[in-house]
């Protein structure tokens, strides 16, 4: 059986979850190692990973590399092309990445969204959750992901939409909402700010684990996505397996959770929070929790790894 050795990207993202729970597996046909140097295919979770490994090891291994998305903004051609020349096989996490990345390699890609772990993710009493964390009354609205370059910790990261997140929270407290914003994860900075300006009531949970993470989900009334570009995000398939409401642009996995002609799909428009007016009649009405978490079903574990089995089991061999 072939072995194989996934590389994390080891900086407190979801793909390290990804890959611990990828090593803790069985899998048919294939075999996990901890060891790069003993495994037949190198499977890097993140684009930029290929340099933390050797190039004498890329040359004679199958490698795959996983490409969350491409922000046009930011992509690098040359970095890219350097890398391709080692690369076997791409896996993309939905059909608009790979639509990107087939414009750059002529290599195979495999589209799969990644598993999803029920156990971590699933629905609690959401008045129960709301009083747990001093927020009932109160129209309750999520935001999980990192909104702030790196780089200066005050830019907004644009491709993850922060100021659509904050445009619509404004214009939905503008439409009589007693709205409260809840945030977890790191690098909020710029969210933060203009809360802050705007003198929207929030509460931060910046390092909270995964238990408390699935507690504020069911505290939520609504989850938005905001972001210009996406592979998922993965707050999506979770606000699916936790019956949280969601609205989302359309980047990434939206169709395929929310359903390709959800009014719960929103477009990204210019004028500040005024664009967004009867933002709630329009796309919050439409919520269909049910619907997300039937959609979502097909890829919980065990039975989201084997689409993943199958195809490393079937690439070349060395």
């Amino acid at each position: 059986m072939k072995k194989v050795f996934v590389l994390a990207p080891r900086e407190d993202w979801v793909c390290d979850r990804f890959v611990a729970e990828w090593n803790v597996t069985s899998h048919a046909n294939i075999t996990n190692t901890f060891n790069p140097a003993e495994a037949d295919v190198l499977w890097l979770l993140a684009g930029w990973c290929w340099r933390q490994l050797p190039v004498q090891l890329l040359k004679t291994r199958e490698v795959g590399v996983t490409i969350h998305h491409i922000d046009p903004q930011k992509f690098d051609a040359r970095e890219f092309a350097c890398r391709d020349a080692f690369v076997d096989w791409y896996h993309v996490p939905c059909d608009v990445t790979a639509a990107e990345v087939r414009k750059h390699t002529t290599k195979q890609v495999f589209v799969q969204p990644f598993w999803l772990n029920d156990v971590m993710w699933h629905p609690l009493d959401r008045a129960a959750c709301k009083s747990a964390y001093d927020l009932k009354g109160r129209y309750v609205i999520g935001s999980f992901q990192r909104d702030t370059e790196g780089s200066d910790l005050r830019s907004p990261k644009l491709a993850k939409g922060p100021d659509v997140f904050v445009d619509v929270v404004d214009a939905l407290r503008a439409g009589g909402l007693d709205v409260v914003v809840v945030l977890a994860g790191w690098r909020r900075q710029y969210i933060i700010s203009r809360l802050n300006a705007s003198g929207i009531e929030y509460r931060y949970f910046e390092r909270c684990d995964q238990h408390t993470t699935n507690d504020l989900y069911n505290a939520l009334d609504l989850y938005i996505v905001g972001s210009r570009c996406e592979g998922g995000p993965q707050a999506l398939f979770e606000c699916a397996l936790t019956a949280t409401p969601v609205v989302s642009t359309r980047v990434g996995a939206a169709e395929l959770v929310l359903g390709a002609d959800s009014d719960c799909i929103f477009d990204i428009g210019s004028g500040g929070p005024s664009y967004y007016h009867g933002f709630y009649d329009r796309h919050i009405s439409a919520v269909d929790v049910v619907g997300n978490s039937n959609r979502v079903k097909r890829f919980t574990m065990p039975h989201g790894m084997i689409p993943f089995d199958s195809f490393l089991s079937k690439m070349r061999g060395i």
